[in-house]
């Protein structure tokens, strides 16, 4: 609760909070009118779809607005490619031509689930932008009419003129933040992983307190940082030619995450008195940087000094490697504390490009790769915008509405847009519909009450502030965010402010019906054809996981971990807000077994143990996980007394490490890794 004491501080607060959404209302509206205002000059016959662009492409933060408008002008530029080549294919062939308009849409769907953020928002924007100019192409039940070319350069030239003017009033009054939230974020998670993970190792013994719902609530917090990523990257330039950086950076925490999993695991299974003694000789090696002082004190030098600490890490992974290990269990805790500090690295790498630290150090640029965590909730929606599409368009012919090629095209915006929000789908179309619904009633009163009153472009622009301000304000909010935004973003098209008004009533309101009722569709095929569940979800991906855990136990030598431990972290992402601690600690799990699988196999030849992995991994493969226990025990007897060489040389300590942290994973999720049969 506030303090009473701070009254006046209290007041202050209250109307910052309001002073910021209602200065989003007035860049909203400046925007519009302004995207507006150039189509007027250039006399283009939809002026609107400017408008309602640049009502799209505004977002409460700067970094947001200029990253969507970016993928709303490649997203513009795909589709209307698509439906140029979609009509030249199909120039008189009605059928043909709506049945290819529905897959552009499915299609539009799937790639949008597959991607992320604005990337995900380009993919649907192309799918509807390909309805929008075939809805112009149409008539009242006829097929394409031959201007697919001059509608698709058309309407891409209105709505990349509303980005435009959106871009350059954002930009003109809002110097954005972003950069310096994803800098706060990666050094308050970085500085709280180190410290939380050292307070592990000084508790070490009968005191050790139980991390796993920690680990998990900061699962949720690094996956956070995504769409701010996107946001800086949106407002800076450089940050665009390094985004590979920042999200090494963020797969740097996970797999910091997955080694504090195997230490607390270890120390959690020695006795009392040898998990201090190890975790003292640890310790030793761990910079004071990362030892757990006031968490804020930590954060705030981290976010000064993120070269310094750094190098820090870099020394003490070094002093870890070289450390001298007379058993397995300390070999293993101090690789995997390395590796602890080999995640924080990138991090912190990550942290000095964004505070333009001058001593930063780059990690090693890595080319955008694809992993997909499942394909099926892809092509649900990739089905479900199909069926919905298709649907509209057989009623559009049936009922030979006038308005039915409109309703085929809010149809496929609401369906193809709101796809990739699993469980949030239904709730996020029906708000979309409210919100139209909302947005046409005042479209009609502004329309038709207001607007014959005035004759200018000053006018028209009062007018329509007396909406859009207080439509924007609501955006900024977070109440009903999609409902809010359909309020702000609808409005423009149903009012279709134009050079010369037109106030013909029957077509307003066969207008508002069409999107409306097309909203409603793309509702109702949410609730008709439901995404998978959230439970649904995470088993499939827990099975999909312990699959490809048993191919890269049986399959061929990768030359190293990190293609499996992408995939993790595209999981770990992709993984409900619902799942439970054991499942998010399962898919941990396989994260950490696969890569000491990866780094037995290898050394397996040096060691001539290679036979005996096979062996091992194989029963492993087969869901026998009490057989391939038993087999890691007698690999890890045969280690210790091998002849010729004494078992305490790296190489020999460092496979028995691997055989210990995958027996340990083996005993601490035995139903999980037994589960099913042979991939």
């Amino acid at each position: 609760m506030r303090d009473t004491a701070s009254t006046g501080r209290g007041f202050d607060e209250r109307g910052e909070a309001a002073g910021s959404p209602l200065l989003f209302g007035l860049r909203l509206w400046a925007s519009v009118c302004l995207a507006l205002y150039v189509t007027f000059w250039l006399q283009l016959d939809n002026g609107y779809w400017a408008g309602t662009s640049a009502a799209l492409v505004c977002q409460p933060h700067l970094g947001a607005s200029l990253r969507k408008g970016w993928y709303r002008m490649i997203g513009t530029v795909v589709g209307a490619v698509a439906i140029v080549v979609l009509t030249a294919c199909f120039p008189q062939d009605r059928a043909a031509f709506l049945l290819s308009l529905a897959l552009c849409g499915a299609a539009s769907a799937l790639v949008a689930t597959l991607l992320r953020n604005f990337a995900s928002y380009a993919a649907a924007l192309a799918g509807y932008t390909v309805a929008i100019i075939a809805s112009d192409q149409l008539g009242a039940t006829g097929g394409p009419n031959g201007q697919a070319f001059m509608l698709a350069v058309t309407r891409a030239s209105e709505i990349c003129i509303g980005i435009v003017c959106a871009g350059i009033v954002l930009a003109g009054i809002d110097f954005g933040g972003a950069q310096r939230r994803l800098a706060t974020g990666f050094a308050a998670l970085s500085a709280e992983i180190a410290g939380r993970f050292t307070d592990t190792l000084a508790l070490a013994g009968p005191e050790l307190p139980e991390t796993q719902d920690v680990r998990r609530e900061l699962i949720r917090r690094i996956i956070a940082l995504d769409p701010i990523i996107d946001e800086a990257i949106g407002e800076s330039s450089e940050l665009r030619d390094h985004s590979a950086a920042l999200q090494t950076a963020v797969d740097g925490l996970f797999a910091a995450l997955a080694g504090w999993r195997t230490v607390a695991m270890r120390l959690g299974r020695l006795p009392a008195g040898k998990a201090r003694q190890e975790a003292d000789a640890i310790l030793r090696s761990v910079p004071s940087e990362l030892r757990s002082v006031d968490e804020h004190d930590r954060s705030a030098r981290w976010l000064a000094h993120p070269s310094r600490v750094r190098r820090s890490c870099e020394a003490a992974v070094g002093a870890l490697s070289a450390l001298p290990a007379g058993t397995p269990s300390l070999r293993l805790l101090a690789d995997q504390t390395a590796g602890v500090l080999a995640g924080i690295s990138p991090a912190l790498d990550g942290l000095g490009l964004l505070v333009a630290d001058p001593s930063r150090s780059l990690s090693r640029r890595r080319g955008p790769r694809l992993y997909v965590p499942d394909w099926l909730p892809p092509l649900v929606n990739a089905g479900r915008a199909f069926v919905t599409i298709g649907a509209v368009e057989l009623f559009w012919i049936l009922t030979a509405w006038p308005d039915g090629a409109l309703a085929i095209t809010w149809a496929a915006i609401a369906v193809t847009v709101f796809s990739p929000r699993a469980d949030q789908a239904y709730t996020a179309a029906t708000g979309f519909m409210v919100g139209t619904a909302v947005a046409a009633l005042f479209a009609a009163i502004v329309g038709f009450a207001a607007l014959p009153q005035v004759e200018t472009f000053a006018g028209l622009s009062i007018v329509m502030g007396l909406y859009l301000v207080p439509a924007g304000a609501l955006v900024a909010q977070p109440w009903q965010p999609v409902t809010s935004a359909a309020m702000a973003a609808i409005f423009v098209p149903l009012l279709s402010p134009a050079n010369q008004m037109s106030y013909d009533t029957a077509q307003f309101y066969n207008t508002a019906l069409a999107i409306v009722l097309g909203s409603g569709a793309a509702a109702l095929s949410f609730r008709l054809l439901p995404p998978l569940s959230p439970g649904l979800r995470t088993r499939r991906l827990l099975a999909l996981t312990l699959r490809d855990l048993r191919r890269l136990a049986t399959g061929p030598v990768p030359q190293t971990a990190d293609r499996w431990e992408r995939l993790m972290y595209g999981r770990l992402s992709a993984l409900p807000d619902d799942a439970g601690p054991s499942q998010r600690a399962e898919l941990v799990a396989a994260l950490s077994m696969g890569t000491e699988m990866v780094h037995l196999r290898r050394t397996g030849p040096t060691l001539d143990i290679g036979a005996d992995v096979a062996v091992v991994l194989d029963a492993f493969a087969h869901g026998e996980s009490a057989i391939a226990t038993a087999r890691l025990e007698q690999l890890d007897r045969r280690l210790a007394s091998r002849p010729g060489a004494p078992p305490g040389t790296p190489f020999a300590l460092r496979a028995r490490a691997s055989v210990l942290a995958i027996v340990e994973a083996l005993a601490q999720r035995p139903s999980y890794f037994a589960g099913g049969g042979r991939a």
